[in-house]
């Protein structure tokens, strides 16, 4: 599948996370923290958004960028193949780029 994003929107794919352990040893799925935000890839980035002078604004992230983004509360930007999650955001929910 080739996925080319539209705008301003970003294809990212989700860092898969273990389980994490309590003290006393019981396993806590990753589905049991409420987060708002994960980590993930840059897969591919739309050409950017037209401002009001008919100029398009590039996306600030690049194929390849680590980032800190926010999930999509609906289904709609939510996708899966092959047991991997992607997620397809507005550059507006890319909180942070990631360097290690």
């Amino acid at each position: 599948m080739k996925l080319t994003p539209l705008s301003n929107r970003v294809l990212i794919e989700a860092e898969v996370e273990e389980a994490k352990a309590t003290k006393s040893g019981i396993v806590l799925p990753d589905s049991a923290e409420k987060k708002k935000q994960s980590r993930g890839t840059v897969i591919a980035v739309g050409p950017g958004r037209m401002n009001d002078k008919g100029e398009r604004m590039l996306v600030a992230v690049n194929v390849g960028d680590k980032v800190l983004f926010k999930e999509p509360w609906s289904e709609e930007g939510k996708l899966e193949q092959n047991g991997k999650k992607f997620f397809l955001v507005d550059e507006d929910d890319i909180l942070a780029t990631i360097t290690e």
